[in-house]
């Protein structure tokens, strides 16, 4: 089935989950599409089937706080998530036995994106302390360092070449991943180092020891504004990679050229007037943006024609924090305190 503005339009509520007691944060879904993941302020992470709809497991990060969630590359049985207790190290977790399998310290400031590689494990992660680590699953250290110059957002193409980050809301800037170079160091040349630590031309020799590689300057950097004042909360690639969504903390969202930073479309209409963060997503096709507000319900528009083309409304009794589309079948999932899943009901085809 393609999706079209007809059948948009006759998504309706499949099943909804009540199983949340506080907001959820993030949801994802695994790369076959069959199972989907959600985070939320009440510590929970919860696992759904989607071949039935049904929760299938029900964890705790009650020490560390659950806040940004994102499944491994070609893995459906481990995830990534930042914190929103305790500290801002990143976990990665195992599913099947709820063991964390590695720490990534490193951000001394909340974490605003995680990102992982569609084609390897590596992942990115922006912060509140205004940088960008580059990670790999294999190692806690973090593999490349970014000094964006502002407070970032941070997104992978869907080929994992590249990476925007989205700084200060004001600036996109892109990076190619491959510009940078994985220095190695012999056991011999890490102890000469390590003896003479206390001169300060050693200290890059020594981050690169640490596997802290600073990164090359960006290869575009496209400065956006809205028509109104307004923080950047989310970045994200459409499918095809030739566009780039820009949600906010206002009733605006943003869908930009991924290739010169033009501005294509924004769009408004939806409630947000308590400035709350509200997920906006494409859909696997790169055709329609989504999002949800204030209200609890989903908007709809076409990135090409502009138009608005369906408003949903699920019944939710909170602000639609959290909202993603299936990547590969005709699904779509979106969250306040309750999680519900939506289909296209046939007969109204």
């Amino acid at each position: 089935m393609k999706i079209t503005d007809g059948v948009l339009r006759c998504f309706r509520v499949a099943r909804t989950h009540r199983k949340n007691e506080e907001k959820v944060n993030c949801v994802d879904y695994s790369p076959n599409g069959e199972n989907v993941i959600t985070s939320s302020d009440d510590d929970r992470i919860l696992l759904y089937d989607m071949r039935d709809g049904k929760c299938k497991s029900n964890l705790f990060s009650k020490k560390y706080g659950v806040d940004l969630i994102r499944y491994t590359h070609g893995d459906t049985n481990t995830v990534i998530y930042s914190s929103n207790k305790l500290d801002d190290t990143i976990r990665y977790l195992s599913l099947t036995d709820n063991k964390y399998i590695r720490y990534f310290p490193g951000h001394t400031k909340r974490v605003t994106a995680l990102s992982m590689s569609p084609v390897e494990n590596t992942f990115i992660s922006g912060s509140l302390d205004k940088t960008i680590r580059i990670w790999d699953l294999h190692c806690q250290n973090s593999q490349g360092l970014i000094n964006p110059l502002g407070t970032p957002l941070c997104s992978f193409d869907p080929d994992g070449l590249i990476f925007a980050a989205g700084v200060d809301s004001k600036t996109v800037k892109l990076y190619d991943f491959r510009a940078f170079d994985k220095v190695q160091l012999s056991p011999l040349r890490v102890f000469c180092l390590c003896s003479h630590a206390f001169f300060p031309k050693a200290l890059n020799e020594i981050l690169n020891y640490l596997k802290i590689f600073p990164l090359k300057g960006p290869f575009a950097c496209f400065e956006t504004r809205f028509n109104r004042v307004c923080d950047w909360t989310g970045l994200k690639f459409s499918s095809d990679g030739k566009q780039i969504l820009i949600s906010t903390n206002k009733g605006i969202i943003g869908v930009l050229n991924a290739f010169n930073g033009s501005v294509l479309h924004t769009f408004s209409g939806y409630n947000n007037s308590k400035g709350i963060s509200l997920e906006a997503c494409f859909t696997p096709d790169s055709q329609f943006v989504m999002i949800g507000s204030e209200d609890g319900r989903v908007h709809v528009w076409s990135t090409e024609s502009g138009m608005k083309v369906a408003v949903l409304d699920g019944k939710h009794p909170g602000p639609i924090s959290a909202l993603q589309f299936n990547p590969r079948f005709m699904t779509f999932v979106s969250a306040c305190s309750n999680t519900t899943f939506w289909l296209p009901c046939v007969d109204d085809l």
